[in-house]
C-alpha cells in the first residue's frame, strides 16, 4: 500500500504571522539560537504571543548542528515551564532542536498530550518544518543521529520570507542546494510515488529557476519566497519518500568534520547520482528534461545533469571535492571505514535505489575527494 501524509498546515505570505495569535494555548516555549535574538527577529514573535495573551520562555542555546547535550538541557527547561505551546525559530539546526525537546518532553511524560508545534523557518533549506525527522549530534562520538518519530511532524509552518532577506550568500548556496538534493533524492528514493513525485518536480524548477537569484540579490523577495516554498515542498517529498545516501554519506561527513550539512550534500549529490544511475537513470533523465536537457539519452541526461549541478556548486562557490572543504588528506584515509560504516548504518540508507556496501561508500568518497 502506497499512503502520503500532509499533516502540517502550512501557513505563507506577509501576514502569515498572524496566525500565531489564534492559537489556543497558554504558554509558549520559543526554541531558539542566539542570533535571532540578538537580531530582534524574536521580537516578531513575543509580539504576537503578547497580543494573543500567550506567556512565553525563550530557549537560545542552539548551536549549528544541535548536540545532545543542549537537546537535555531544552527538555528539562520545556519540563519546567510545561508549555503547552512550542515554537521554533531558525534554520534547520532551530527546527530540529525543537522538534527532539519536545519528542523527549513527550516521552519523559509518558506521552501525556503533546504541545502543540510551530515551525518557522528563517533559511531555506531542511524542509524540517514540515518533517518528522531531526538530526541531532553526538559530538563526543562524531556522528549525526537522525531521529524519526511522527510525533515530531509540526502542527504548522509558517513561511515568511522576510526572515530569510538577510541569509548570507553563502549559507544560501548551501540551504539552497540541500534543497535540491532533498528533492532529487525524494524523487529517485524506493519510496517515491506519484505524490511525492509532484512535490519534488516543483522543488527542482524552482531551485534551478530562483536559487542563483536569491544568491547573487538577497533583496529578491520573489526568489526569496519561492525557494522557501522550494523548501517545504521538498520537506513534504521526502517526509513520505525518504532520501538517500547523499544524505548519509553528508550526515557521516557533518559529523566527523562539521562540514556543514548543506555542503556536505551538494559535494556528494553527483558523485551519488553516478552510481545511482544504473538503477534510475530514466528519472535522472526525467529531472534533467525539467532544467533544459533536451535529449533522450539516459546516459547523456544523466551527465547534463550531473553537469548542471557542479556548475551551480562552482558558480557559488561551493566545494565540489571533499579536498576542498579543508578535510586533511591523512585524516580522510584514517577515517574512511568509520565514515563509510556510519554511513551505510544511516537511516537515509534505505531509501536509496542501489543498496550499497560499505565498500560501495568507500569508493564514492575516494572519488569525491
Amino acid at each position: 500500500m502506497t499512503q502520503f501524509n500532509g499533516r502540517t498546515k502550512i501557513c505563507y505570505g506577509t501576514d502569515a504571522m498572524e496566525v500565531l495569535e489564534n492559537i489556543k494555548a497558554k504558554s509558549a516555549f520559543i526554541v531558539t539560537d542566539p542570533f535571532m535574538v540578538k537580531s530582534g527577529f524574536i521580537s516578531r514573535i513575543i509580539s504576537h504571543l503578547d497580543r494573543a495573551g500567550i506567556c512565553h520562555f525563550v530557549f537560545d542555546k542552539v548551536e549549528p548542528d544541535p548536540s545532545l547535550e543542549t537537546i537535555k538541557k531544552g527538555t528539562v527547561d520545556l519540563l519546567n515551564h510545561k508549555a503547552d505551546l512550542v515554537i521554533a525559530l531558525g534554520g534547520g539546526s532551530a527546527i530540529d532542536a525543537a522538534k527532539a525537546i519536545m519528542y523527549f518532553g513527550c516521552k519523559a511524560l509518558n506521552d501525556e498530550k503533546k504541545p502543540t508545534l510551530v515551525a518557522i523557518p528563517t533559511t531555506s533549506g531542511t524542509g524540517s518544518e514540515v518533517t518528522a525527522i531531526s538530526v541531532v549530534t553526538d559530538k563526543e562520538n562524531e556522528i549525526k543521529i537522525p531521529l524519526v518519530d511522527e510525533l515530531m511532524i509540526p502542527d504548522m509552518a509558517i513561511l515568511d520570507a522576510r526572515f530569510t532577506r538577510t541569509v548570507p550568500p553563502q549559507v544560501t548556496a548551501a540551504t539552497g542546494m540541500d534543497v535540491l538534493t532533498h528533492a532529487i533524492e525524494a524523487y529517485t528514493s524506493r519510496g517515491s510515488n506519484a505524490f511525492t513525485n509532484i512535490y519534488s518536480e516543483y522543488a527542482i524548477k524552482y531551485v534551478f529557476r530562483f536559487l542563483m537569484r536569491a544568491y547573487k540579490n538577497g533583496d529578491d523577495m520573489e526568489a526569496r519566497e519561492n525557494m522557501l516554498l522550494a523548501s517545504c515542498m521538498a520537506g513534504m517529498a521526502f517526509n513520505n519518500s525518504g532520501l538517500g545516501i547523499t544524505h548519509s554519506i553528508a550526515h557521516s561527513l557533518g559529523g566527523m568534520y562539521h562540514i556543514p550539512h548543506g555542503k556536505a550534500n551538494s559535494m556528494m549529490l553527483p558523485y551519488v547520482i553516478r552510481f545511482n544511475s544504473f538503477d534510475v537513470g530514466e528519472k535522472y533523465r526525467l529531472i534533467a528534461e525539467m532544467v533544459g536537457y533536451q535529449g533522450s539519452s539516459v546516459e547523456d541526461g544523466t551527465e547534463f545533469l550531473i553537469q548542471s549541478i557542479y556548475n551551480l556548486n562552482k558558480e557559488m562557490g561551493i566545494p565540489v571535492k571533499i579536498s576542498e572543504a579543508g578535510v586533511n588528506e591523512k585524516d580522510f584515509k584514517e577515517d574512511l571505514s568509520i565514515i563509510s560504516k556510519h554511513a551505510v548504518d544511516d537511516a537515509c540508507t534505505k531509501g536509496n535505489p542501489r543498496q550499497p556496501s560499505e565498500g560501495d561508500i568507500t569508493n564514492i568518497l575516494l572519488k569525491a575527494y
